[in-house]
């Protein structure tokens, strides 16, 4: 489950559509109260903030828009209640670029795009590696470190 924080018009044809769907589920799981993935993070960082995630699933539309979607699956906007703004992340911004970069797929993700963020991701992403290696998440910082290396030599991971 992953609602990715970089911009919709970045995204790749799958990864845009694929967050549009992974977004009415965390939608329905806050507003129905259901349990499923209750207690994934990903739900986790949008209780309180149904509002943020309206406006995300509206840039998300507006995109799908953009490349000529028809969108037929409205959120009910009397339920965006709590913050308009989304600062909890599971990943930061700049990781997550790098996460979608290693993917190989369609994302327009190229330092032009957001050189800013591609300046400050390989500090971010030692941070959350060490952030993991707290956590007691064995192995996976370690992959991770790995695999930025590998991303910022150029290399498809």
């Amino acid at each position: 489950m992953r609602i990715w924080d970089v911009p919709p018009e970045c995204l790749c044809r799958a990864h845009l559509l694929g967050e549009h769907r992974e977004l009415h589920a965390t939608w329905t799981i806050l507003t129905e109260d259901k349990r499923g993935y209750a207690r994934h993070p990903e739900v986790l960082r949008w209780q309180g903030k149904l509002r943020a995630l309206f406006l995300r699933h509206e840039a998300l539309v507006t995109e799908m828009t953009a490349r000529g979607y028809t969108h037929r699956s409205p959120l009910d906007e009397t339920l965006a209640t709590g913050s308009s703004v989304q600062d909890a992340f599971v990943d930061t911004i700049a990781v997550q670029f790098l996460l979608l970069r290693a993917k190989g797929c369609a994302c327009r993700l190229e330092p032009a795009v957001a050189p800013e963020i591609h300046h400050h991701a390989a500090a971010q992403y030692e941070h959350h590696c060490y952030q993991h290696e707290e956590a007691g998440v064995e192995g996976q910082a370690e992959r991770r470190v790995i695999q930025i290396s590998a991303i910022e030599a150029g290399e498809q991971v």
